[in-house]
């Protein structure tokens, strides 16, 4: 990228007695992950101590473009370009002039931006190729056999008679688009693929359906996890723009590998696997062609292909539908920016300057008002905010992150917890997801204020693994006589 590589390597550090010194008492530190909730004190804002930040390891750019393109390695984590970061650099939880550490030592708060899937390439938007429409050549990729059906023909007539729908759609779809076309021709997959979120979401990184498949992809849970997509309380990753998106060309390109039809793959990937493999079962025991439009699938499966072909038919010529598809730029719409330490989504929209619908509609996988650098390395911003945003979180002079997490040591009431933690019921329960007349059981992870005292960020344990049980507030039994057996019994 043009000028958003930097030279982040950090030189080598020699370590003297204090450091060495200081070094180990992090190291004890860190050992104290959490803090449990049942030993908290009684009332007023207990401090909070989690793990202490763990140093950012070396990775190289390459291979976040040979892999997963989506991770950076900050706590553990591994992929996108990072400096090194030497031993003398980690944080300890309880120096005061840690935040300065990080941005005035070899380690910068925040890491160059970068294209995900071309860490290593210079973006030119003043290039020919980057000033071109990116219809063009999602157009010149299409691959799939052309279907000719009713179904088809409804499907057109449904979108051009809804022009306000197409627009809203395509312009959500233009911050996505570029990715996904690079991501599938990466792969050597037809270009249609890269339409599929038209007809899945309408472009909608947070649209959930009725059969709580989520995301532009729409995964259920199940099959989310299947291909590492993390669902836990502080984000869900069917919802991750990066991560769904290799995940559904994960998934259609190995069910194109069982059925060699691409078809067929789509409607699998729209009923599933068992469901496709049947109806091929039924048809060849009866004699029948095994094709997609002669098997017998499911209503919403029959229409998915042709649903899919009326909206290749409208990119390819949308002037025959009295449709205009606004220019897409041929070149990336965000770019990812790694985050080293914990920060707030309002004061990460803020410091890239970016309206927060925005910011979320870059970011979907965030469920909780605070980003998780453990869990969530790096964010997308859009390509004319991303530099800014790295110089303002440099210069930023305060805590980037105002949330910390509380592990709940013993079955309590919200109330009780809120109390301790010193938030209100109802803030407790409106951050956390908790519902009225319900416990918070024991081993549960919360979200809580952050006070002034308490700079560790939040461990990578915690933030892949933390869960939240609950359990319903039922008033406590009471034990009567029962005089016709004259043995006690429990009523409520």
């Amino acid at each position: 990228m043009e000028e958003h590589v930097l030279n982040t390597a950090a030189p080598p550090t020699r370590l003297s007695l204090p450091t060495v010194l200081s070094l180990a008492l992090a190291l004890a530190l860190a050992a104290c992950s959490t803090v449990d909730l049942a030993s908290a004190p009684p009332a007023g804002p207990a401090p909070v101590t989690v793990a202490a930040v763990q140093p950012a390891e070396a990775a190289s750019a390459s291979a976040a473009a040979a892999s997963q393109p989506t991770a950076v390695a900050v706590a553990g984590a591994a992929s996108a370009p990072a400096a090194a970061a030497s031993d003398a650099e980690a944080m300890d939880a309880d120096d005061e002039d840690d935040v300065d550490t990080a941005k005035s030592g070899s380690v910068p708060a925040v890491l160059p931006p970068y294209d995900p899937l071309q860490p290593d390439t210079r973006v030119n938007l003043d290039d020919s190729a980057a000033r071109s429409d990116l219809w063009h050549r999602v157009r010149d990729g299409f691959a799939i056999p052309d279907m000719d059906t009713p179904a088809v023909k409804q499907w057109e007539q449904w979108y051009s008679s809804r022009p306000d729908y197409v627009a809203r759609m395509t312009a959500r779809g233009a911050r996505y688009l570029y990715h996904i076309t690079q991501e599938v021709e990466r792969r050597h997959m037809p270009t249609e693929l890269a339409l599929l979120p038209f007809t899945e979401s309408a472009f909608n990184p947070q649209a959930m359906s009725v059969a709580k498949a989520s995301g532009m992809w729409q995964f259920v849970s199940a099959t989310g996890k299947d291909f590492d997509l993390k669902q836990n309380i502080f984000r869900d990753d069917r919802r991750d723009v990066l991560s769904s998106t290799r995940a559904a060309l994960d998934y259609l390109q190995r069910l194109h590998d069982m059925f060699g039809d691409w078809q067929l793959a789509l409607a699998a990937y729209n009923c599933g696997q068992g469901n496709v493999q049947r109806a091929i079962a039924r048809n060849q025991k009866r004699g029948l062609p095994t094709d997609y439009a002669s098997l017998n699938l499911p209503k919403e499966t029959s229409e998915y292909v042709p649903k899919l072909q009326a909206v290749k038919n409208i990119v390819r010529h949308p002037e025959g539908y009295s449709l205009t598809l606004p220019p897409v730029g041929n070149h990336p719409y965000f770019l990812s920016v790694p985050i080293e330490r914990d920060i707030d989504v309002d004061t990460a929209a803020r410091l890239a300057n970016v309206p927060i619908e925005e910011f979320r509609m870059l970011n979907p996988q965030l469920d909780k008002p605070v980003i998780l650098a453990a869990g969530t390395p790096q964010v997308l911003l859009p390509y004319d905010n991303a530099d800014d945003f790295v110089r303002a979180v440099k210069a930023h002079p305060g805590a980037l992150a105002t949330w910390t997490v509380y592990s709940v040591g013993k079955t309590i009431r919200p109330a009780d917890a809120a109390k301790l933690v010193g938030m209100s019921e109802a803030e407790l329960r409106e951050v956390n997801h908790i519902p009225a007349r319900m416990l918070v059981k024991a081993g549960s992870t919360l979200l809580v204020p952050r006070s002034a005292q308490h700079k560790a960020d939040v461990s990578e344990t915690v933030a892949d693994s933390a869960a939240i049980s609950l359990a319903p507030d039922l008033p406590p039994t009471r034990r009567v006589n029962n005089p016709s057996r004259n043995t006690p019994s429990s009523a409520p």
